[in-house]
């Protein structure tokens, strides 16, 4: 059930009556049409407890214009040095990133970033990869079909909750067969960590979360975050927060969510979904719903 929350109405009709506009605010959300670094430069140190994003790949797409690699990872270091700011001591940066492609040859974001967040003293606890199965298709090399996640944290004492991420054992009957445990069940009853490979579909047309944003997160991958690098009540920022995904999944699970955008547009959009979300209508995939069940009828 979702959080309780304060709705906000403005009556258009002076009598009262007829349409109901909701206002852009939420009891739990703290959302922006401006840039991330003035965005960011509001929030107090060390006020977040997970920050996670997907910025722009440099690759010409609508909501981004193509600069030079250069400048693209300028602009990104600025971000960062942020980030770092407002990341809490225990808290967990997640910067999901793809590919760069320039005239056919691949540029790996993960591996062009990941020295500006070692300059801040930051630690690498996992190069998640994040595997879907459907995409553009390559004629003259292997098509894309992954994405990374560099989780980073701060200090060696960081929240991690495996619990209410683990998934369903490949066989959660087997037993011990020898030794003082023998005869009893040798998995967790709860499940089996995740792993570092995550198969999640990416948003396509058919989708139920599709909006008009050609590249959204699936808000399953941002919840295993969520609920493994956080706790109720603790505070998510996303600031290329994009048609509010991550905005989403924070709420879902009690969470504070802040994020901004350039784009008035997709600002717009998240905040229709948050309202759906408070309404019980907005369409979401569960986060650990199988990609293919050959047994589903």
């Amino acid at each position: 059930m979702a959080p309780k929350q304060a709705l906000a109405y403005d009556n258009l009709d002076s009598r009262g009556e007829g349409n109901v506009r909701r206002l852009k605010r939420d009891a739990q959300a703290t959302i922006s049409c401006e840039s991330n670094l003035k965005f960011m430069r509001s929030l107090p140190d060390e006020s977040m407890n997970l920050i996670v994003t997907s910025p722009p790949y440099n690759i010409g797409k609508a909501y981004e214009k193509r600069t030079s690699q250069e400048k693209y990872v300028e602009d990104q270091a600025a971000c960062i040095a942020e980030a770092v700011r407002l990341l809490a001591p225990n808290g967990s940066i997640c910067w999901q990133v793809g590919n760069h492609v320039d005239n056919g040859e691949i540029f790996p974001l993960d591996i062009m970033l990941y020295p500006l967040f070692k300059h801040h003293g930051l630690q690498l606890r996992n190069r998640i990869v994040w595997t879907f199965g459907h995409g553009l298709h390559c004629q003259r090399r292997f098509s894309g079909r992954h994405e990374t996640i560099l989780w980073f944290t701060k200090t060696d004492d960081y929240t991690f909750n495996l619990d209410p991420v683990r998934v369903p054992s490949k066989y959660p009957n087997k037993k011990h067969f020898k030794g003082p445990n023998k005869g009893e069940l040798s998995s967790n009853p709860l499940g089996k960590n995740p792993s570092d490979v995550w198969d999640i579909p990416n948003v396509k047309s058919n989708h139920v979360e599709k909006t008009d944003h050609p590249c959204q997160f699936p808000i399953g991958l941002v919840e295993r975050l969520v609920l493994a690098l956080t706790n109720e009540g603790e505070s998510v920022l996303d600031p290329y927060l994009g048609v509010g995904s991550s905005a989403i999944a924070a709420l879902k699970h009690n969470r504070n969510a802040y994020g901004c955008d350039l784009d008035k547009g997709y600002i717009d959009i998240a905040w229709d979904r948050i309202h759906q979300f408070r309404a019980g209508t907005l369409r979401t995939r569960p986060m650990n719903k199988p990609v293919y069940d050959p047994d589903a009828k």
